[in-house]
């Protein structure tokens, strides 16, 4: 067993039994103590966040080889593409350093005083620097559901669904870390079947619970990655909220796709999970009808058992309702495949690129992760925790989604991302 995930191991920080953050997880964020501007690359145990700017100074991660300041610098990416052995290299001694058997860390109260932080007195930022980002559509479920709701059961799923990871061009700018609020979007729709389009606030405000893989490793331009090679380009995953104006995106979609509805706000959790701490939980992925072609045909299909939830707070509300809980492993198309197919054309995929799953539906009512599934397209309003009834997002509603691996007596998980409704803001006057 890889003694980094060995349920046994304890840290000498205290870490709560339901906590999210135990020693067998350790997921890389960026960070910067509460006053300062100076954000660098920690590891969160527990609620405490270790600066790896500090231990690598102090030269306790000399055996890694690593390049001078690869962590005192505002994004993981020159982290991230570092070759595996060497990222592995730095998780094992880590894991040593916050054991709570080894004394190097632990009996040393100044370099605990300088290193160690209190989640509570630092700032999360956004943990990757994202050159590109693509959103998939891998939810079998989800894409039947839309389905039906807009050409019937009979043409639920478009005839390349079952082939191939339908997936398009997102918008890397709009990129938020969990916390910083969304602006309603404005833009066309068309309320009215037939009549000419109208300008305002989307109305039909919605969420995507979804979670998403950064690149680590890129592939030149013109050599696709092999299906079976995926993990040696994946540095880890976070949690993904892809807000969506279904109004606007009703009236815009056709022919090309998302664009407008989708391009306001994307939001991520701040910790990235690596591969490492998520092996405990592989287990088989949903079987294959029709086989995919060979490029696609994976030699050990397998996804990751992570439970997902979803919670609504409404404006003026004190307290959320849980109003879906879903798990990861109902993806039809695997994160391997999304990689393979992304690069098959011989697309070069860089260091820090986000790839996200599309929305990620269950099979009952209950784990429908998006509001125009769980309401049916605003048919069936559900009720807030005080009581108030809910279609879309209203101006004030908090979404938070959470993310975990349930182990024996242990949590490896994501933590939460959260974001707030703002109303639209008004248009400034025409340029000349």
């Amino acid at each position: 067993m890889d003694p980094t995930v060995d349920p046994r191991a304890k840290s000498f920080v205290p870490v709560a039994a339901d906590s999210h953050f135990p020693l067998q997880n350790l997921p890389y964020g960026v960070f910067s103590p509460r006053g300062h501007d100076t954000p660098r690359v920690g590891v969160r145990i527990g609620d405490m966040v270790l600066d790896l700017a500090v231990i690598q100074d102090d030269g306790l991660l000399d055996e890694a080889e690593l390049p001078d300041g690869v962590f005192a610098c505002p994004w993981l990416n020159p982290f991230m593409g570092l070759p595996v052995p060497q990222r592995r290299l730095v998780r094992d001694r880590l894991h040593r350093l916050l054991n709570v058997d080894e004394p190097a860390l632990r009996d040393d109260r100044d370099l605990r005083a300088r290193a160690l932080r209190p989640l509570a007195a630092c700032d999360l930022h956004m943990p990757v620097g994202v050159p590109d980002y693509t959103d998939f559509y891998s939810s079998r479920e989800h894409a039947t559901n839309v389905g039906i709701m807009f050409r019937g059961a009979e043409n639920a799923l478009m005839p390349n669904w079952l082939h191939l990871p339908v997936g398009y061009h997102g918008r890397a700018s709009s990129l938020v870390v969990s916390g910083q609020p969304v602006i309603r979007p404005q833009g066309q729709t068309q309320p009215v079947e037939g009549a000419p389009p109208v300008f305002g606030p989307s109305r039909l405000l919605d969420f995507e619970l979804e979670m998403g893989f950064f690149i680590g490793s890129g592939n030149p331009l013109g050599e696709p990655v092999p299906v079976g090679r995926s993990d040696e380009h994946i540095f880890g995953l976070v949690l993904v909220n892809d807000w969506s104006a279904r109004d606007i995106q009703k009236w815009e979609y056709q022919p090309l796709g998302p664009f407008n509805a989708k391009n306001f706000a994307t939001s991520v959790s701040p910790w990235v999970v690596t591969l490492e701490a998520l092996a405990p939980f592989r287990c088989d992925a949903p079987g294959q009808d029709p086989a995919p072609l060979p490029y696609l045909t994976e030699p050990d299909r397998h996804t990751y058992d992570i439970r997902l939830e979803v919670h609504l707070q409404a404006a003026g509300e004190l307290q959320a309702r849980r109003i879906c809980a879903s798990n990861f492993r109902y993806l039809y198309w695997t994160m391997a495949q999304q990689l393979a197919h992304h690069t098959i054309t011989g697309c070069n995929l860089n260091t820090g690129d986000l790839l996200a799953s599309g929305t990620i539906s269950g099979p009952d009512a209950d784990s429908y992760g998006s509001l125009l599934e769980l309401t049916w397209r605003g048919t069936k309003p559900l009720l807030t925790a005080e009581g108030a009834e809910r279609r879309f997002l209203a101006d004030g509603d908090s979404v938070t989604m959470a993310a975990w691996c349930q182990g024996d007596g242990y949590r490896v998980g994501f933590g939460e991302v959260t974001g707030t409704i703002l109303p639209a803001r008004p248009l400034p006057p025409p340029g000349r």
